[in-house]
């Protein structure tokens, strides 16, 4: 079923939750530029194996509303802890793709996990999404504001090249179709102030604040968040496990769903 939870300043986000009302939690944070209806096949299956499976669209993207402002690591963060706390989640697997995964990072440092027994870490844009010094992954700056720019100029056409960069594995074209559409049903102005986010925050101070198991799953051939995004996460947050995939990008959740699904299960249930 759908319904709003009412966060910061009366600003309404829209949950998805499906799946037996006492199973174990999995929440689902999506990434740029997307919105949770992205995780639509782990909702067909997931919940058949015992999974409550609880999809939220960030503020500004699906069916949330879409203030003006609020769009930093801090405030989506804190939108987490609302959204748990209202719906009374405790034992939560926090699974995040993408600008996601950061979120979920954000919000283990920020809120000590509150709540959270699993982190879930999917082609994550962590520790940071843009290069720096001594850090040569990831896009420059300057290749983000391109995609800021192509935001407020053609937000259609940036889509459309993001789904060929996003799926490594071929997609049939009304598959594509369907997701620009999942971008489409943002704004533009929150697709851009995200997208600053993305350039701006780094996250290597926040993950000597992540203290439960955490799976890190990553493709090799991610053309969004290089792989080595994840060897450095693996790395970093001690006891992580990796889940590599060979022939898998950015959108490895599709491309290699049943393989996903099923190695997001395994590391669920070996930590409980």
């Amino acid at each position: 079923m759908g319904f709003k939870v009412t966060v910061e300043s009366g600003v309404g986000l829209f949950v998805h939750d499906i799946g037996p009302e006492d199973g174990k939690p999995i929440l689902f944070i999506h990434g740029w530029p997307l919105n949770h209806g992205c995780f639509e096949y782990q909702y067909n299956q997931l919940p058949k194996a015992g999974y409550r499976c609880i999809g939220l669209d960030l503020r500004g993207f699906g069916q949330s509303d879409k203030p003006w402002y609020g769009y930093t690591y801090d405030q989506l963060a804190d939108d987490l802890r609302v959204v748990i706390d209202t719906l009374d989640l405790n034992d939560v697997t926090l699974l995040g793709h993408s600008m996601g995964g950061a979120i979920a990072i954000r919000y283990m440092a920020r809120h000590q996990g509150h709540r959270i027994s699993q982190l879930a870490l999917v082609a994550a844009a962590a520790p940071s999404f843009t290069q720096g010094p001594d850090y040569p992954f990831g896009m420059t700056k300057e290749e983000v504001d391109a995609l800021i720019w192509q935001t407020y100029k053609d937000r259609p056409a940036l889509l459309a090249e993001f789904a060929d960069l996003f799926f490594e594995k071929p997609i049939s074209p009304p598959f594509k179709q369907w997701f620009i559409g999942l971008g489409l049903a943002a704004t533009g102005y929150s697709t851009a102030y995200t997208a600053v986010s993305l350039r701006d925050e780094a996250l290597w101070d926040d993950l000597a604040s992540i203290h439960v198991p955490t799976g890190i799953f990553h493709g090799e051939q991610d053309k969004v968040c290089p792989f080595e995004f994840g060897e450095i996460l693996h790395a970093m947050i001690y006891g992580s496990t990796f889940y590599p995939y060979e022939d898998s990008g950015h959108g490895l959740f599709y491309c290699d769903q049943d393989a996903f699904n099923a190695d997001l299960s395994t590391f669920i249930e070996q930590n409980r």
